[in-house]
């Protein structure tokens, strides 16, 4: 049974922690194979789930040292139909994974959970295609393509799903839809160009007013992730409506567009120091920002933490 989906922890206040970037870590830190940049086949064997829980753990534990919520995220966001087919995995075995991907975090939650850092399972859902791309597809196209995975998480003990790195209003809406019908809170997180913008031009603004209109309310709340702070601050309008449904950060080390990111070779972790400071002004900027971590290039080594829990204050 899920644990918190009918009272998110984190819709109550406080700070809450996630996890960085785990396929660039996997790939750049640990010299491991992705294939299709796929972590989910790791839950198939001792080593692969070995891997996992040494790189959750150091993450939930500054969660503790800081006396702060944790959001744990399965490891599924390619465990999607298109790129499981090219891994081997049908119908019924993507069923059968993403339920494996909830039972092992619930082990890790049963583990590590304590009375101040209590752990939020969330099911991860990533686009149907290359994020970084271009994507066509309709509201109930996105509908029905995730609603298999949707459908899974809600059978589980995932306490939400989180759709993550999406770049249409369309797909954010089907996914939020396909949620709702299935009793199971959503969160969206999308990620933006170096102009602030998806990548098709559309605004953070619209984007989010359109999915909330579009899914009848939208999302319990959104966030941003897979983009450096310097490509959305800008973006971002103090006390407006739209940027209170905005709950968390999940940025990128690198300030690199998309294009480059995607065509390099070596992994660019940026300045540190330079992006704890971002975090901490955004911080000081919009107070309701309160579920914070990173996305490629970083790992539990980064700032962010020291930066925005309230163990270090928010002063400049």
């Amino acid at each position: 049974m899920a644990k918190y989906r009918q009272q998110l922890p984190q819709l109550e206040g406080g700070d809450f922690l996630t996890d960085g970037g785990m396929e660039t870590t996997f790939v750049f830190h640990r010299g491991m194979e992705l294939p299709h940049f796929a972590a989910f086949p790791l839950l198939d064997s001792d080593d692969g789930r070995s891997e996992l829980l040494s790189y959750i753990e150091p993450y939930i534990l500054l969660a503790q040292q800081r006396g702060v919520g944790f959001i744990l995220d399965t490891p599924t966001w390619r465990a999607n139909a298109d790129w499981g087919q090219k891994l081997g995995y049908d119908r019924k075995a993507l069923h059968a994974l993403n339920l494996r991907a909830v039972d092992f975090a619930a082990a890790c939650r049963n583990r590590w959970e304590t009375r101040a850092t209590p752990v939020v399972i969330s099911g991860i859902i990533g686009p149907r295609g290359d994020a970084y791309k271009n994507g066509q597809t309709s509201v109930t196209e996105a509908h029905d393509y995730h609603a298999d995975q949707v459908a899974s998480f809600a059978q589980s003990a995932a306490d939400m799903v989180s759709a993550m790195t999406i770049n249409t209003v369309e797909e954010a809406s089907g996914i939020a839809l396909a949620a709702a019908g299935h009793g199971i809170p959503c969160v969206m997180s999308f990620t933006v160009e170096t102009d602030g913008h998806l990548l098709n031009g559309t605004s953070l603004q619209e984007a989010i007013e359109r999915t909330d209109e579009a899914a009848n309310g939208g999302p319990v709340y959104y966030m941003v992730n897979c983009a450096h702070p310097t490509h959305f601050e800008q973006a971002l309008a103090a006390d407006a409506p739209w940027v209170q449904r905005i709950y968390g950060l999940r940025a990128n080390a690198s300030a690199k567009s998309h294009a480059e990111l995607d065509e390099s070779e070596t992994l660019d972790i940026g300045d540190p120091a330079d992006l704890g400071r971002r975090y901490r002004a955004l911080r000081r900027n919009f107070p309701g920002f309160r579920i914070l971590g990173g996305c490629c290039g970083t790992d539990h080594r980064e700032a962010i933490c020291e930066a925005c829990t309230p163990s270090a204050g928010l002063a400049a």
